[in-house]
């Protein structure tokens, strides 16, 4: 492996940062004590601070040489609303919330390279260190678009990591395109008329509605879609009637979509809709749907891609590096920055 000279200098001051900040969780929009230390930490080695983008968001500036060419790397901060069964010294203090997906370890990297950057500033340009709030659920990458990060910050590129289980310690995973999925979710509202269920016939069984609908938006996925277009339609949720001797008045279906395009995308809402206005009624029930989009799929640049693929083979060797990784239906919200400005989202093994 080789890494950048003076590196490891910096193993045991991170490793501490690492545990301070996996000992004090804040959930999304909440991040007030991580976005001040990584503030504090960022003006202690030189960089030019912005603190409150998109919530609690940071953004640390380091400039070097003369050239107008701009560089974004990004981390992101929040926790999760778990509860932690580790025992060690470090684990949260902060009772029914947990770094469990890693976002502690993330934002120790980048101050890792940011006091490294700062020591050894080798480029000429502008680096943007983007620390991101709300990636869990908050669509926070959105809310520092929409706040102006790129306008503020301008990047010609940005790149994002996450760590990611199943892939060795030591090894990186990557694929140009489509990296991660879209992540939408949906409820279908059908309403019947209640009825004895030894009357069955008074009434307008919105169960049966929901039983045919469930099955009927899986043709979607068989049938609408070309078959190399990626997609998936999970109903996750059946929720109807209160007593087993009664029709009831309504039933509420809900799940989620996930697509690598949003043309794909597109079309499986439109054909939801169809069949949620033409099926139910064929029952003498009515149907509505809300559906709601979170985020959009993560899709790589290919030119960006290539570029991080050999920065990754120079320090673990290209046997190490899957470049054609399979993707996978989680979602991310570095997905906003990508629609902004090309860039890669890269998995670090962690074991």
């Amino acid at each position: 492996m080789l890494l950048a000279e003076g590196i490891l200098d910096l193993q045991a001051e991170m490793q501490a940062i690492r545990r301070d900040l996996h000992a004090h969780p804040e959930l999304r929009f909440e991040e007030h004590r991580t976005a001040g230390v990584v503030a504090e930490k960022l003006k202690a080695w030189g960089y030019e601070v912005t603190t409150g983008v998109g919530g609690t968001g940071v953004v640390g500036r380091l400039r070097q040489g003369s050239s107008s060419r701009s560089l974004g790397l990004r981390a992101d901060m929040d926790a999760l609303p778990i509860a932690e069964a580790n025992t060690f010294e470090h684990r949260s203090r902060n009772p029914g919330r947990m770094h469990a997906c890693g976002h502690d370890g993330h934002t120790t990297m980048l101050l890792a390279a940011a006091k490294h950057l700062s020591r050894h500033p080798a480029f000429d340009g502008t680096l943007n260190l983007i620390f991101q709030p709300g990636e869990e659920g908050g669509a926070g990458a959105r809310k520092m678009i929409e706040d102006g990060l790129f306008t503020r910050f301008h990047c010609d590129a940005v790149f994002g990591a996450h760590n990611w289980p199943g892939i060795a310690v030591g090894q990186f995973g990557v694929t140009p395109g489509p990296m991660m999925g879209s992540s939408n979710e949906f409820e279908i509202t059908l309403s019947g008329k209640g009825a004895h269920a030894a009357m069955p016939h008074n009434g307008a069984d919105p169960v049966i509605a929901a039983t045919h609908l469930v099955q009927a938006l899986q043709s979607i996925i068989t049938r609408n879609k070309k078959p190399i277009d990626a997609a998936v339609l999970s109903v996750t949720e059946i929720h109807a009637g209160e007593a087993t001797n009664i029709i009831p008045d309504s039933a509420v279906i809900r799940g989620t979509v996930r697509t690598f395009s949003i043309e794909v995308l597109d079309l499986v809402e439109s054909r939801m809709r169809a069949m949620v206005e033409q099926l139910p009624p064929a029952f003498g029930v009515s149907a509505r749907m809300e559906f709601i989009r979170n985020y959009p799929p993560t899709i790589n640049d290919p030119e960006q891609t290539a570029f991080a693929v050999s920065v990754m083979r120079d320090i673990v060797g290209p046997e190490n590096v899957n470049e054609r990784i399979e993707p996978t239906m989680g979602a991310e919200d570095f997905a906003f920055m990508l629609l902004e400005r090309p860039g890669c989202y890269i998995f670090i093994g962690n074991g």
